[in-house]
Formats: structure tokens, sequence, C-alpha cells
């Protein structure tokens, strides 16, 4: 009895595992911005999204897996000859993304060392029409060119190149010497430069300030000769007019009643007094004939007051 029933259990047991594995074999799940491309008894079926599938066992298989997302792929550095004969290793990087699974699976055998190969032979091409100094200014130009040329080969593997980037250019060592001691040279050059202006405007500064310093010191001095004009002027003019007032009051004084009288007395005054210094300041004297005719001294004066005085008051007369 125990015999008769193990052999159907074994046969249960048997057929659960086989489809189970049958299953586990059918039963695809797909993840997200994947696809999978499926192969019914050797040829193209279908592809598969997101999501899951079951195969029939035996007839469909997954043969090949594709990821819908943006790939990043190392371009290995290489020797690039640039226009003018100069050897430089550069390397780069390049950014993929599958748009059609089919064509990625069928368009080439593998799309990735396809991409790559095409990126280097381009990347050649493009260094081999500029010179060395022009591959470090027009690296955007360059990148283009790589792009261009791959993107249009990877339409038929249905594949889109987005983007390429230089990641560095590497000049032998004797062309990196010889192109720092050439940028040693531009930077002493623009440092003497900037030193040249920087003198020849404090040249200028110094010049400038000099000149408005004279100027202004010509112009206080002229100003300076202007104020003293003005001053001697005024001088003279007070000096003229209290000299006139003086005159005029002394001939007022003289046409009064004791005038004559009160001038005889101050010319003797004044006589006396100037005789006197000049015999104190010298001993060497010169003396008149009438030394001592004070008197007719004095009616000398007057006679020439009275003559002056008379013309005067003619003047004024006619006048």
């Amino acid at each position: 009895m125990t015999a008769l029933l193990q052999g159907p259990i074994i046969m249960f047991i048997v057929l659960a595992v086989i489809v189970v594995v049958l299953f586990v074999k059918t039963a695809v799940v797909v993840p997200q911005k994947s696809e999978y491309v499926v192969e019914r008894l050797g040829k193209f079926h279908n592809v598969l999204g997101a999501g899951f599938h079951i195969l029939i066992p035996f007839i469909d298989r997954v043969a090949y897996a594709r990821s819908l997302k943006e790939e990043v792929m190392d371009i290995p550095s290489q020797i690039c000859i640039t226009r003018d004969n100069v050897s430089v290793a550069i390397d780069g990087v390049i950014y993929l993304q599958v748009i059609d699974s089919q064509l990625s699976a069928y368009g080439i055998d593998n799309y990735k060392i396809g991409a790559t190969q095409l990126a280097q032979t381009s990347l050649r091409s493009a260094i081999g029409k500029i010179d060395l100094d022009k591959t470090f200014e027009e690296r955007d130009a360059i990148n283009y060119q790589v792009i261009k040329a791959v993107d249009e080969a990877a339409q038929s593997w249905g594949v889109k190149v987005l983007r390429y980037e230089i990641k560095d250019i590497t000049p032998p060592d004797t062309v990196m010497a010889s192109m720092e001691a050439q940028m040693k040279a531009e930077r002493e050059k623009r440092a003497e430069i900037a030193r040249s202006e920087g003198d020849k405007q404090a040249r200028i500064n110094r010049a400038e300030g000099l000149r408005q310093e004279a100027i202004a010191m010509s112009e206080g001095e002229k100003q300076k000769r202007i104020n003293e004009a003005e001053g001697q002027a005024q001088e003279i003019t007070l000096l003229a007019e209290a000299t006139a007032s003086g005159i005029a009051r002394v001939a007022e004084a003289i046409s009064q009643g004791d005038g004559i009288t009160a001038a005889n007395l101050r010319v003797a005054e004044r006589y006396i007094e100037e005789f006197g210094k000049l015999a104190s300041t010298t001993n060497t004297m010169i003396l008149p004939a009438n030394l001592t005719d004070t008197a007719g001294m004095v009616a000398t004066a007057m006679s020439v007051l009275e003559k002056t005085s008379s013309v005067s008051k003619k003047d004024n007369t006619v006048g």
C-alpha cells in the first residue's frame, strides 16, 4: 500500500518541479527603463517593455537586454598628431542612450565598442586639422565634430549620442617645457607692460601736478602784484589828497588876518631847524653869504608865496 502511494507522490513532485522550472524560465519581469529583445525559434519576435511577461517554453527566449538610461563610457587615451606635427595624448568620455532596442541588438554586434572606436578615429581626424595651440582653445569645436561623426553612424544602431567631452590633453614633456617657457615670457611681457604703463601714468600725473602748481603760483603772484599795485595806487591817491588838503588849508590860513605873520614865523622855524640838522650831520659845510639874514630869507620865501597866491587867484578869476 505504501509503495503504491509513493509512486504517484513522486510523479506529482516531479511534475511540480517541472512546472516551477518552466514558470521560472518563461516568466520574465522587465525593470523600469529597460527593454528585452525576444527571439522565437532564433528569429526576432518582439520587444518586451517594463512589466511582467510570459514566454512560450523552449520556443521564446530573451536574446538581448537593453537599458534605456543614459550610459557613460570612457574613451581610452590615444596619441593624436596635430597639424603642426606634435603628438598629444587625449582621452575623453562619451554619453550614449539606446532609443531602439531592436536596432541596437541587430544593427551592430556591440554598439559600445563601435561608438568608442568611431569616437577615437573622429577625434584623431579633428585634431589633425588644427595646431597644438588651438587644441586647448577649440575644445567645444572638437567635441562637436566627434559628436556629429559618431551620431551619424549610431543612428543605424538605434543609439543616440548625447555628449562628448575631452578630459585631458597631454603634450610631450619637451612641448610642455616650451609652452611653460612661452607662458612665462608672456606673463613677464604683460608685467613689464603694466609696469611701464604705471610709470608712464605716474610721470603724467607728476607733470600735470607740476603744471597745475606753476599755474597756481603764477596766478598767486599775479594777484599779489595786482594787490600791491592797487595798494600803491590807493596810497598815492590818499597821499595826494592829503597833500592837496594840507595845501588848501595852508592857503586858507594865510589868506586870513594874521596868516602872513604865522607863515613868516613857520618858515623861519623850519629854516633854523633844517640848518641845524645839516650842521649836525657833516663836518664840511658851504655857508651862504647872508647866513645871519634870517629876515631876508623869510622875506624872499614869503614873496614867492605871495606871487603864487596871486597867480592862483587870477586863475580862479579867469576860470
